[in-house]
């Protein structure tokens, strides 16, 4: 079964993990978020890109849940000492993907290329692509005023309200090479339970990838990322509540409107409407138990939807 998911963050990693042990790697395609990317001390950062890389590599510092296991801080404790800028944590061993990643983009590789080269070099069997190749850039608006992606979430931990979302970049942007052909040859399109803010949003931002879940002919499903209306971490939660009024399966569903036709709920939520049909499991995916569980769910809306 050839699936494709679209994912961002620590919630879209763990669902691609989850995909990757359940059906055969090489017929997974993970289409990541590049939202969030960022230029530190001249360096490119493409943290979901990474996270997905280093989940799916066993590369991941599971306790952070971002990062590199095994990490070592020393570049970034000589730059704090010389005054430069330590708010964005990349550690000695992350810094090499970066640097790589820059020197190439610099050269004018695309960012689609330089990402499968990273990710052939670190083992990965399933396709791994940004959204697009273009620059894309997420924006918050809040009471303190609009603030980049990063400054919003990393520098001032996400305590800022957020009253709507832009996407720098995305009137421009087209899909990346593969994204267009992986879902048009998909048996299944899937959604992580990533913040569909801030994390999805930036994916469908990119006009062809949106139009081509419109006219999809096979299913989409998207995993809520909200357990009994609460997100495991992360804003979600807060980001739904205010800008789209509630925290139930029906305001998640509702940021997909017209773009899936099932979505897996947490059993906390089994009473709940969504406006969609719902496919009911245990959605924490803390282990490979959970994981399965979810795969599971996910694969079974392909059987449900016929």
């Amino acid at each position: 079964m050839r699936v494709v998911v679209l994912a961002g963050g620590l919630g879209g990693s763990r669902l691609a993990r989850a995909l990757a042990e359940t059906i055969d790697p090489t017929e997974l395609t993970i289409v990541g978020n590049v939202g969030d990317d960022v230029e530190i001390l001249g360096l490119h950062v493409s943290p979901d890109l990474d996270t997905i890389l280093y989940t799916l590599t066993g590369r991941l510092d599971e306790s952070k849940g971002w990062g590199r296991a095994g990490e070592t801080w020393n570049a970034l404790e000589t730059v704090a000492e010389l005054g430069g800028e330590s708010w964005f944590r990349l550690g000695d061993l992350d810094l090499g993907v970066h640097l790589l990643r820059t020197e190439a983009l610099r050269r004018g590789e695309p960012l689609s290329a330089v990402t499968t080269r990273i990710a052939g070099a670190f083992g990965l069997e399933p396709a791994l692509l940004p959204a697009t190749d273009e620059r894309l850039r997420t924006w918050l608006a809040t009471p303190a005023g609009e603030l980049p992606f990063q400054e919003w979430f990393v520098a001032r931990g996400h305590r800022d309200e957020v009253d709507g979302v832009r996407f720098e970049g995305a009137e421009g942007a087209w899909p990346a090479p593969g994204v267009l052909e992986a879902l048009e040859a998909a048996d299944l399109i899937a959604i992580a339970p990533s913040n569909p803010f801030v994390s999805v949003g930036p994916i469908l931002a990119v006009a062809g990838i949106r139009e081509a879940l419109e006219r999809r002919s096979v299913p989409a499903v998207a995993v809520s990322p909200l357990i009994g209306g609460e997100a495991v971490r992360g804003p979600a939660a807060r980001m739904l509540a205010r800008m789209a009024g509630g925290t139930s399966p029906a305001h998640v569903a509702g940021r997909y409107d017209g773009l899936i036709d099932a979505l897996v709920i947490d059993e906390a939520d089994a009473d709940a409407e969504a406006g969609v049909r719902t496919i009911v499991t245990r959605t924490l995916m803390e282990d490979a138990e959970g994981r399965r569980r979810v795969a599971e769910a996910v694969l079974e809306s392909v059987a449900a939807l016929q």
